[in-house]
């Protein structure tokens, strides 16, 4: 197992990330936060939602295509960024395992927790595999990524849209420069569609995503001993068609001052301020290949679902 971070590190980002967000206009927060045990926990239980298609559609695709990629990329090793439990990731071993070129699996992810967890069931599962995890941020740490020969990178879930534009066009030209011409990266993106069905799978029927959404505040409480009232935070989701993203917010039911003791911070709420949690960018399959070239990848294949939901995308390193 390589360690790029441990506790103090996150602790140190979470300050950042908490002070810096909570004082701007408007306040926002990365959604990594949402993150610890239970909310790894209300995420697992969101993909199982009838109202969120985005996992069980990624799977599909990946269970028809994965044959299909072990035969075109001929991996050697695959790298998977924001890992958690690998549960997909596992089509593509098997594929490429009977395929008969892959020897070596990278898993990387923040959560040292899951990560030992997914790299200890992979073991058992796969004992001829040489499986190495990583515990690190896939923005941060790309450069710190074993070097390997016929390398595919996968980037799934569409937690690619998590990041805005900018960051996007970092992110890809960063994981280009550590990668070998003609090394892939297999890419999940959620894409463009009609808010009837998008806006419901962040904002479910049950409440498990408001749930989901507040546990960033728990967070907070509990690691900065802030007495945030999750209860006194409405859960928002909306579409912005302009920008073609889907925002998670908490708005204030009622005016309230939040302090955070670990920060010597005061921070005030107006009935109706809204806390900007998440964006999830949705795609289409052009904007998404000239994003890929302007980074330096090639878009050579491109799989969908039968509602053109998601796109798995595989991507080469070009010349």
């Amino acid at each position: 197992m390589i360690k790029l971070i441990d506790d103090r590190d996150l602790a140190r980002s979470l300050r950042s990330d908490v002070r810096t967000g909570l004082t701007s206009a408007p306040k926002q927060l990365p959604p990594k936060w949402f993150y610890d045990s239970r909310g790894s926990e209300l995420f697992e239980e969101i993909t199982r939602l009838p109202e969120y298609y985005p996992t069980r559609t990624e799977r599909a695709i990946l269970t028809l295509r994965a044959p299909e990629i072990a035969r075109i990329t001929e991996a050697k090793t695959l790298v998977e960024l924001g890992s958690g439990s690998s549960e997909k990731t596992r089509l593509l071993l098997d594929a490429m395992l009977t395929h008969g070129t892959l020897g070596s699996f990278v898993p990387l992810d923040v959560s040292e927790a899951a990560l030992e967890s997914a790299v200890d069931a992979l073991n058992l599962a796969y004992p001829g595999l040489s499986v190495s995890g990583v515990i690190g941020d896939f923005v941060r740490h790309l450069g710190h990524l074993p070097d390997g020969d016929n390398r595919v990178v996968a980037f799934l879930g569409g937690t690619i849209g998590n990041l805005e534009p900018a960051e996007r066009a970092s992110f890809l030209t960063g994981l280009r420069a550590v990668l070998h011409e003609g090394e892939w990266l297999l890419l999940g993106a959620d894409l463009v569609k009609d808010p009837a069905v998008l806006v419901p799978a962040y904002d479910d029927a049950a409440g498990v995503t408001a749930d989901f959404n507040r546990n960033v505040l728990r967070v907070i409480n509990r690691e900065l001993a802030a007495d945030f009232d999750p209860a006194a935070f409405e859960h928002v989701a909306l579409w912005d068609s302009d920008r073609e993203w889907i925002e998670m917010r908490l708005r204030s039911r009622a005016g309230q001052r939040v302090h955070i003791r670990e920060l010597d911070l005061i921070v005030d709420f107006e009935e109706g301020e809204e806390l900007r949690t998440e964006v999830s960018a949705k795609f289409r399959r052009d904007g998404l290949a000239t994003e890929l070239a302007r980074a330096g990848f090639e878009l050579r294949h491109w799989w969908t679902d039968p509602h053109n939901w998601f796109g798995v995308a595989l991507a080469r390193v070009a010349g």
